[in-house]
């Protein structure tokens, strides 16, 4: 359910009494029942569910949405607009207890709501945020943000780094891990059986014959005829420019952008309002909102649950791709 000082909670209960997602997917919210009741009440949102002690009762549940009640989420916080070590030590539970669920098979696929950075570092976690800690607790290495908004799939290189600091980051092994991680999980949750990639060059003009920097040439183009010899086809490097309206226009399933904002610009003008961060690499399916906690409206009723909604959806279609024959 997200940090509970912020819109996650009500994003949650907007998206439990949702027709797009109850046609497409059961809910098991991890988090705090009375938390949930609590916010329920005060922004008027008339919902009911299960509440269920712990992962374990999943499977035993009736029908309806379910709550699975991991406590914790200090109540006089709730919608208190503001990054505390109880909230994200309750943030931190849940998001564990969830991504163990989906490990061990009582899920089917995990959408989070967002979560305080500050928040966690506070409650003592050592994590960046969702993508570092599920890799973490998964024991995976290497990891992948690819965004999905209207019709882009933008795949990062770098994430929340300085933008000063990319070059020094990029590599031409990054790049090709990006790319071979977000191939095949085109193939295995998206069915999409040959993928194209779209590889951004890091200059403008993808530097122009290394007028304008040499990172095309030193690590971009090594890293695109790599992964064309590992059967990836990646075309590039392309200036970022016109690589988007490229991509926007179905030449390419996906693009791989050098740095955040070079891909989520573009993304976030086309899908502001229900795009979704996925992160690949993962043996298991998670999705998330594309925004903050919000603070500043939190607890005003307005948010809106449209990405929410949104990570839900994409969740069950890509629980139901890995689930056919072939997949």
């Amino acid at each position: 359910m997200g940090d509970p000082a912020g819109i996650g909670p009500e994003v949650v209960l907007k998206a439990m009494t949702a027709d797009a997602v109850r046609e497409v997917a059961r809910l098991a919210v991890f988090g705090h029942d009375e938390g949930l009741r609590r916010a329920a009440d005060r922004l008027g949102i008339e919902v009911s569910w299960h509440r269920v002690g712990g992962p374990a009762e999943l499977a035993s549940a009736g029908d309806g949405p379910l709550v699975c009640d991991l406590g914790g989420a200090p109540l006089d916080q709730l919608f208190g607009a503001r990054a505390t070590a109880e909230g994200g030590a309750a943030c931190l539970r849940y998001i564990t207890a969830a991504a163990d669920a989906a490990r061990d098979g009582l899920v089917d696929a995990m959408a989070t709501a967002p979560i305080h950075k500050q928040a966690i570092a506070m409650a003592g976690c050592p994590h960046r945020g969702h993508t570092d800690l599920l890799a973490g607790r998964l024991g995976v290495r290497d990891v992948v943000m690819m965004l999905v908004g209207g019709p882009l799939r933008v795949a990062l290189v770098t994430m929340h780094i300085a933008l000063a600091e990319v070059p020094e980051a990029l590599s031409t092994e990054a790049i090709v891990a990006t790319g071979r991680i977000t191939a095949a999980a085109l193939r295995r949750w998206f069915g999409v059986a040959e993928p194209c990639l779209a590889v951004c060059g890091l200059n403008p003009h993808a530097s122009d014959g290394s007028r304008f920097g040499t990172e095309e040439l030193r690590l971009i183009e090594p890293a695109i005829v790599e992964l064309r010899s590992a059967g990836v086809e990646a075309r590039g490097p392309l200036p970022p420019d016109t690589c988007f309206v490229r991509a926007a226009r179905g030449e390419f399933d996906a693009v791989v952008a050098m740095y955040h904002d070079q891909g989520l610009i573009p993304l976030k003008l086309l899908a502001f309002d229900d795009a979704v961060n996925v992160t690949l690499g993962l043996p298991i399916i998670r999705t998330s909102v594309d925004h903050g906690t919000a603070y500043d409206i939190a607890g005003q009723g307005v948010a809106s649950p449209n990405s929410m909604i949104a990570a839900i959806r994409l969740a069950a279609h890509m629980a139901g791709v890995r689930e056919r024959p072939g997949q």
